[in-house]
């Protein structure tokens, strides 16, 4: 070992240094080499941890090593008698020594966040194995290092199963009795993580992985308010009811499954804790009804084949969840056993509490059950003594009552039961001063001929016949229970002459330690009976009972008596909880809220004996007067109580009234946007008139609103007078179109022959105007004609001019000639005036027939277009007039469907013809309103 941490030290080569913490690592597996690798190699193998990082082998052979030497889990084959408590001896100081150093804890958190398998898994055992050891402390280095319980919170994302595991283990060892780590865990959803591996695994069928699981569950909550508010808050509660579903065949159940169950039994007993805080319990036992999670265990409770550990287990779980929670209590009064005929569940475990060949658990299971049935619970309290009353006895003997039942275990020849059934009837008078008076109704018919004598003098009769000293301690709690605070069971209690002989002989004999008990209860019961009696029978006054215990017994001898039971130790034991846990039957003396009553009453009782009489009467006026006070207040309470039921009633009736509010108004919002969407669709068919699938959408949509609440008749009225309203408005509309399509037709024909005598007007126009060109072209060529005359008279006159030059010296008939050319060119300047005045009239005229056939061709041009547009409004008329037909007729086919399903649904059905009678009148409104929209 010494060379090989040499060569650990002082190699150079990694191979070597891995070799070498490969042989220490072997070595440290044999239990008598541990010691001396643990001596010599730890702070060589601390050392590799720190340098040789990079080499995930080494790390991981190095930290096997201290696992082997730090962990007890010694091989099965080297174990000896004398080994295993000097290897914790061992282990916890190797562990002291690597701890000393925190580095050493922090540096091997870092390594667990390694992913490699081979550094990982070895460090997670390591830790695992210090918090076994050491764990306080490695839990207070863990918690004050950043982020390290975060980094081990990962181990449960690991993919690899076994780290996984290995990781619940270690979480299990870091979270044992720490509060802080617990919430730190908690919120880094610790219990989302460990749910989702329960359901992976297959809940109560999975295996050990499951188990440690709930076992890790239950040290987060345990205790733990923080973390069990969390986890309600959370809805964790809803995800554990698949847990408990149990099929018809429970037949043949494995270990794990009954060590998985029962630890999910007491997951809830601690989630429902009477030691929690009451607001915490009273909602965690809220939810689990709200969630199924109480029906589920009382389906278990009434399975056939479960076996006897996990039965009484779940008897205990149910009893938790329903202590003094009235929902969960009347639930637990509906549940009746799958029995032919059904009987109440109730019953069925009280016939096991009363059945001495029961398991003992099992019967201490049924009477914790029944107790936490009854803890303030006024109503089941009076249900089971009503079973008892003569008026409400089932006169048949068909059917076993518990109260029947109650009675039958108390008067039997089995101790057990007798105890059990005594403290049962008590816990139904717990605190109820009306229940108390009634039972001293109750008679028995103890055998044939004799008359029926009270349960009282019964119970009276048992203890003066000196049975076993459970039945008599079990009789003594349920006298004091019911004659505490109840004057006239005290009443009834001293009418009997043979009573308080009976209790002051028991109190002031000397006998043995096991009879101590009995006299310190017939201490405390006489004691019950002088400070609640209330002086009404002369021979037992307050006074005399005192007088009587000053000479049979003693004062001071009967306080010594009365204190014989708080110091009894298992008086000690049943005041710690409220389950009654005994290790055996003998054991099984007190009750839990009996020693509540016991505290309360010893001093006072104490004080009432040394009272003098003088005292007694100054305590009885303030008694009176405190009595009066107190009817006052229980008037003004009933008073109170009263008008609390009424403002709960009117609150219920507004709560009604307010949910039918809002459904009206959800009602009339609907049919509001009904009425909207057809006003839509009625704009959308007027605008967009002839898309078939826009008016099917509105059919559908039409149809659809007609079918959301077929049951009511009367809004199927409503809907189809509405229908057959439109359908009228429809048609009012459509007779318009009609008049309209009418007008349209006649304006047409108007501007048929305003057309045609436009045409007729039109070609003689043209006529005209052809005419007025051709004489127009007709004077011109008379213009140009005449200019050409004009033209050659002009030569002629320059010839003539010529010729008359050239022969005016020649003859002399010059005058003659001048004056002939001189008249003939006056006549032609004459015409040419003429003509030019001639042309100016046709070219005005030319002009002014231009514009007459400029406007006439614009006013054909005009009247073109008011044809074109006339002839489209006709087809658009045209077009609406068929659109609208087309949705008469769907019309028609809605108001056909309508009648059948009202005559489905058998409502009669008026003929249309009488309905558009009757409408006439909004027929002629809707028509009005629509000519003037």
């Amino acid at each position: 070992i010494q060379k090989l941490c040499d060569r650990v030290a002082s190699s150079t080569l990694l191979d070597d240094r891995r070799d070498a913490v490969r042989a220490l690592k072997s070595l440290s597996k044999a239990s008598k080499y541990r010691l001396e690798v643990g001596i010599q190699a730890m702070e060589h193998l601390i050392h590799v941890l720190q340098t040789d990082r990079s080499d995930s082998e080494i790390i991981g052979y190095a930290l096997d090593t201290l696992y082997n030497v730090i962990s007890n889990d010694l091989e099965e084959e080297e174990q000896e008698e004398n080994l295993p408590k000097q290897a914790d001896d061992l282990g916890s100081q190797f562990t002291e020594i690597f701890i000393k150093q925190q580095e050493n804890v922090t540096l091997l958190l870092t390594l667990v966040e390694e992913f490699d398998f081979h550094v990982r898994w070895p460090g997670v055992k390591l830790l695992t194995s210090l918090l076994k050891q050491q764990g306080p402390q490695v839990q207070q280095i863990i918690l004050v290092s950043p982020m390290g319980v975060s980094r081990l919170m990962d181990l449960l994302a690991d993919s690899r199963e076994v780290i996984r595991n290995d990781g619940v283990l270690l979480l299990q060892q870091l979270t044992k009795s720490n509060a802080a780590i617990q919430k730190i865990v908690a919120f880094e959803n610790a219990f989302e993580r460990l749910l989702d591996i329960i359901t992976e695994e297959g809940n109560s069928d999975g295996g050990i992985v499951v188990e440690d699981c709930l076992l890790l569950l239950q040290n987060l909550l345990k205790n733990n308010n923080s973390n069990q508010n969390f986890f309600k808050e959370g809805s964790y509660i809803q995800r554990m009811k698949p847990w408990f579903e149990v099929g018809d065949d429970n037949c043949g159940w494995s270990a794990q499954k009954v060590t998985n169950l029962h630890l999910m039994l007491q997951l809830v007993r601690v989630l429902v804790s009477p030691t929690n805080p009451p607001g915490a319990t009273s909602s965690c036992q809220k939810a689990m009804f709200h969630c199924g999670l109480l029906q589920q265990l009382c389906t278990i409770l009434m399975a056939t084949g479960v076996p006897a550990d996990i039965l009484t287990e779940t008897i205990n779980t149910v009893s938790e969840v329903i202590r003094g929670c009235q929902m969960n209590q009347d639930y637990f009064a509906s549940v009746n056993a799958p029995s032919n005929p059904p009987r109440p569940a109730i019953v069925v475990l009280l016939m096991s509490m009363v059945n001495e060949r029961q398991p003992f658990v099992l019967r201490c299971a049924v009477l914790y059950c029944f107790q936490c049935f009854l803890y303030k619970n006024q109503k089941g309290q009076g249900e089971i003594v009503s079973t008892l009353l003569p008026s409400t006895i089932d006169a048949t003997g068909n059917s076993v009552s518990a109260g029947q039942l109650l009675c039958g275990g108390l008067f039997s020849t089995d101790s057990l039961s007798n105890w059990c059934a005594a403290v049962a009837l008590a816990h139904a008078l717990q605190e109820n001063a009306t229940l108390k008076e009634q039972l001293l109704r109750v008679q028995l018919a103890t055998s044939i001929g004799n008359p029926p004598v009270s349960l009282l003098q019964q119970c009276t009769n048992i203890l003066s016949q000196g049975s076993k000293v459970q039945t008599r301690v079990g009789l003594l709690m349920l006298l004091c229970t019911w004659l505490s605070n109840c004057s006239i069971a005290v009443t009834h209690f001293l009418h009997n002459p043979a009573n308080i002989p009976f209790l002051t002989g028991q109190i002031a004999e000397n006998l043995g330690e096991e009879e101590q008990l009995v006299q310190g209860l017939c201490a405390l019961l006489l004691g019950i009976s002088i400070y609640y009696n209330d002086n009404s029978l002369e021979n037992y006054r307050k006074e005399k009972l005192k007088q009587l215990i000053e000479k049979r017994i003693g004062r001071e001898n009967f306080i010594e008596k009365l204190g014989f039971i708080s110091k009894h130790e298992l008086y000690s034991r049943a005041a710690q909880k409220p389950q009654p846990s005994f290790s055996s039957p003998d054991h099984m003396m007190f009750d839990h809220e009996f020693t509540k009553l016991v505290k309360e009453l010893e001093g006072v009782i104490s004080k009432a004996i040394y009272k003098s009489s003088e005292e007694d009467k100054k305590e009885e006026e303030v008694k009176k007067t405190l009595e009066q006070h107190d009817n006052i207040v229980t008037h003004y309470k009933k008073v109170i109580r009263e008008q609390d039921q009424e403002l709960e009633e009117l609150k219920q009736r507004v709560n009604t009234l307010t949910s039918q509010n809002e459904q009206l108004q959800a009602t009339v919002t609907q049919q509001v946007s009904q009425i909207q969407q057809h006003k839509d669709q009625y704009n959308l068919l007027k605008v967009q008139l002839g898309k078939d699938t826009q008016h099917h959408n509105s059919h559908s949509d039409t149809f659809q609103m007609n079918g959301i609440q077929v049951e009511e008749v009367s809004k199927l009225k409503e809907e189809l007078e509405e229908w057959k309203n439109k359908h009228e408005l429809l048609q009012g509309q459509l007779r318009e179109k009609d008049s309209a399509i009418e007008k349209l037709k006649s304006s047409q024909l108007e501007l048929g022959t305003t057309e045609q005598s436009s045409q007729t007007s039109k070609p003689g126009g043209l006529e005209h105007n052809n005419e007025l060109q051709k004489e127009l072209e007709m004077l011109r060529t008379q213009v140009q004609l005449q200019s050409a005359e004009i033209s050659k008279l002009q030569l002629e006159n320059q010839k003539l001019q010529v010729m008359n030059t050239s022969a005016d010296p020649v003859s002399g008939d010059g005058g003659a000639m001048a004056a002939n050319s001189s008249e003939l060119e006056g006549r032609l300047q004459q015409e040419i005036k003429d003509l030019k005045s001639e042309v100016k009239a046709l070219s005005e005229e030319k002009e002014s027939l231009k514009q007459h056939l400029d406007s006439s061709s614009s006013t054909v041009a005009i009247l073109q277009d008011e044809k074109s547009k006339l002839q489209q409004e006709v087809a658009e008329s045209k077009k609406e007039q068929d659109d609208l037909l087309v949705l008469l007729a769907d019309q028609d086919q809605k108001l056909s469907a309508l009648k059948i399903k009202l005559k489905d649904l058998g409502v009669p059905v008026e003929d249309e013809d009488d309905i558009e009678s009757g409408d006439q009148g909004d027929e002629d409104e809707d028509g009005d309103e629509e000519e003037q929209d």
